[in-house]
């Protein structure tokens, strides 16, 4: 082999596995389980006062984020928003991170969850649940500096049912 193939082929490496390494991380973005920090106990009200949640990552590499922001909805009205920071997990475990709920009328959206919260443990209906909607908006770059996110649009019963859950893959 001469001289120019061999820098051609560790060029060709060099560009190839940092997108290689980004789409990994989307992949593994997908495949991440999250939950309430204390398993059965998740509760609307609890997340408007801040609190930890843990992310599972059953991939075999590690898998990061930049931002994951819980942005909740009622009546089409944005009424907060729970934010996790950078985090990154290593193959086949768990973390737990703290996130942080920021909302400009906080009194209206823990009325609002508090509420929700008495309807998903079967209390009397006073606000229509299906009114309350979840938006799960993650930003993990390629690379570092390409802008990547995805958006997943769930109901608020979903969500609670997702941060109740029992066990993650990760054990």
């Amino acid at each position: 082999m001469n001289k120019h193939s061999v820098i051609t082929i560790i060029a060709i490496i060099v560009i190839v596995i940092p997108f290689a390494i980004s789409g990994w991380n989307i992949f593994g973005m997908q495949q991440m389980e999250y939950r309430w920090n204390d398993p059965e106990t998740f509760s609307f009200f609890a997340l408007s006062n801040s609190g930890n949640i843990e992310f599972c990552n059953p991939t075999p590499f590690w898998t990061s984020f930049e931002k994951l922001e819980v942005k909740t909805f009622y009546e089409s009205k944005h009424i907060g928003t729970f934010m996790v920071k950078p985090l990154t997990v290593n193959p086949f475990s768990s973390t737990i991170k703290e996130g942080i709920f920021s909302s400009e009328e906080i009194t209206s959206a823990q009325h609002i969850f508090m509420s929700m919260d008495f309807e998903f443990d079967g209390g009397d209906i006073r606000l229509d649940p299906n009114n309350l909607i979840v938006v799960i908006h993650v930003e993990t770059p390629i690379i570092g500096i390409i802008p990547y996110s995805s958006n997943i649009q769930i109901s608020g019963f979903d969500f609670d049912k997702i941060m109740n859950v029992k066990d993650l893959s990760c054990g």
